[in-house]
């Protein structure tokens, strides 16, 4: 699941990389601009919120008010908490419609219970898995940021992070924490087969489990779509199994479709499938 050789979050503390060169990149390369925007949207898509009702939204990592210019365009009110005054000084600059806060989202969302009716972030979950400093553990920054961001949601309100995971195992550290804190939800993998364009996004349910929204795929066929859900429920997985005869027809199926399930080639089921040979003379 590796990305990309030199990532931003290997060279120093957030608030030090996007310096003002670095914010300046988001208020004049068009594409940057035109990626921000349309994460944005698919990130507002995936909340799913009521259709012509102006929500109260959090934008965490809004940055110089790219994503938050989105939402305003589509009716909602918003804040934006960001740990770079560079960032937040070119969003003052654009104007943007929003309220802006400088915070740093490892310690902790400063709202009251219940204020947001949800909560996008762009590009930004994947800093607080990187230690810049002797008191960084990561995996209480997490919990400390997923515990906040669950009380300030109003219940049943959902949060759609985008994120670039440098790899599976700070994939599972993200959704551990979240779970901890007490959200359900998954992992929503857009174009899964493009290098460039593939992106992911945790949505998180603050309360009832709902129905994990689709992915989206380079084909508009009704191919199977690559999401993974997680739940504070333990599955009994080596239970299941217990049964199953080694090499057994039921125990070839099941290994031929897990290994289609992680991206194997493997080659078709026929009646022949898992059949005991006779032993050779």
């Amino acid at each position: 699941m590796a990305f990309r050789s030199k990532r931003p979050e290997h060279g120093g503390p957030p608030e030090l990389f996007y310096d003002k060169n670095e914010a300046r990149k988001y208020v004049r390369n068009s594409r940057m601009i035109d990626v921000q925007t349309k994460m944005a949207g698919r990130a507002l898509e995936l909340l799913c919120l009521p259709e012509g009702q102006p929500c109260y939204l959090l934008d965490i990592g809004c940055g110089s008010g790219l994503s938050g210019d989105y939402l305003s365009d589509e009716g909602h009110y918003w804040v934006g908490i960001d740990i770079s005054p560079a960032m937040l000084d070119a969003a003052l600059d654009r104007d943007t419609e929003g309220d802006l806060l400088l915070g740093d989202m490892g310690q902790g969302i400063p709202f009251k219970p219940g204020s947001f009716d949800g909560c996008i972030s762009i590009s930004a979950i994947q800093w607080l898995c990187n230690a810049n400093k002797k008191s960084d553990i990561p995996a209480k920054r997490l919990y400390c940021f997923f515990s906040s961001l669950y009380s300030v949601l109003v219940r049943g309100a959902r949060a759609v992070l985008q994120l670039y995971p440098e790899n599976s195992e700070q994939l599972e550290l993200i959704t551990t924490q979240a779970t901890k804190a007490g959200f359900t939800g998954g992992v929503v993998v857009d174009f899964p087969n493009s290098a460039k364009a593939k992106k992911f996004y945790l949505c998180l349910f603050s309360g009832p489990s709902t129905f994990l929204p689709k992915a989206l795929n380079e084909s508009n066929d009704e191919e199977e779509t690559r999401e993974s859900e997680f739940t504070s429920e333990r599955i009994p997985y080596r239970m299941a199994r217990r049964g199953l005869v080694r090499k057994s027809r039921q125990w070839v199926l099941e290994k031929k479709a897990r290994r289609r399930r992680q991206g194997r080639e493997v080659r078709p089921d026929t009646p022949y499938t898992g059949r005991r040979r006779k032993p050779r003379f």
